[in-house]
């Protein structure tokens, strides 16, 4: 009896925990929606704050950032989703090939070839920038999506990702499907997909939530107005002359919405994902 107790009284003062986590998490998201409904003026007096005062809130700041300069908030989201759906197909397309090459084929320089993809993610971002930048100008791709995409295109977290989800898949299928005549790419397409969905449905999350909130390469390649990304059309609304809350509370909040999207179609596969990934090789 003292032991079903105990557990009792631990399952609720984890519970408790995971809920003081949760409102804190949550805290920073509140203080946003609130913000998004109030003027610009009042939060300039008063600052960011739990307060409602419903006389004063309205849906004004959110007509005012889709009309306000012939509405280039839209372009903002507009180019955000292009360029993370591209990042994001790309992406999974070509690191699940590769990682999964990495698994489950043997030749010559395997094994030095996965060791460079654990180099190249030790590498920070920042000391590639400079010579990445320089490609971009000799391939002619500034101030384009291309130029934005294609430098991260191959993810090494990704192929690292989908290499140990790869490994805990049996051979046996592999060869089950070439007896009955099956080439290499359909067995990669038909097979080895679906049994990577986890791991798809994972990295789908996490590379689309990098693509979604990249501010410094968007911010180097990019030039027109008209291209610029949300994370970059947001930061340009807080200057040394004056900041624009009347459209930086509601673009933020707007701009949450498709990465909740991305995660609430694959919160299942992502749990899965994560438990699948962490199979040793």
């Amino acid at each position: 009896m003292v032991g079903k107790k105990g557990k009792k009284a631990s399952q609720w003062i984890v519970f408790a925990v995971l809920v003081v986590i949760s409102v804190l998490a949550l805290a920073p998201f509140a203080f946003m929606v609130i913000s998004s409904f109030k003027p610009g003026q009042e939060l300039l007096r008063n600052g960011v704050n739990m307060e409602i005062n419903l006389d004063a809130m309205s849906w004004k700041n959110y007509w005012t950032l889709f009309t306000e300069n012939n509405g280039i908030y839209l372009h903002w989201f507009k180019n955000s989703l292009l360029i993370t759906g591209m990042y994001t197909g790309f992406s999974l397309f070509l690191s699940s090939i590769v990682g999964y090459g990495l698994a489950k084929y043997d030749f010559k320089g395997k094994n030095l070839v996965f060791a460079i993809v654990l180099l190249v993610m030790m590498v920070p971002v920042e000391i590639l920038i400079l010579p990445l930048y320089k490609l971009m100008i000799s391939m002619k791709l500034i101030d384009t999506y291309l130029g934005v995409v294609l430098p991260f295109m191959v993810s090494p977290f990704a192929v690292f990702f989908f290499r140990q989800s790869s490994v805990s898949i049996p051979k046996d299928f592999m060869e089950a499907a070439r007896i009955d005549g099956c080439g290499e790419f359909r067995i990669f397409f038909s097979i080895m997909m679906p049994l990577l969905k986890p791991a798809f449905g994972a990295m789908m999350i996490l590379q689309a939530m990098n693509s979604w909130n990249s501010l410094v390469w968007p911010l180097i390649v990019l030039r027109s107005t008209e291209k610029l990304t949300l994370p970059i059309g947001l930061a340009s609304l807080i200057t040394p002359y004056g900041n624009n809350y009347d459209m930086l509370f509601p673009g933020a909040v707007m701009s949450i919405i498709p990465i909740v999207i991305i995660f609430m179609l694959n919160q299942k596969a992502f749990i899965e994902g994560l438990t699948v990934g962490g199979v040793k090789g």
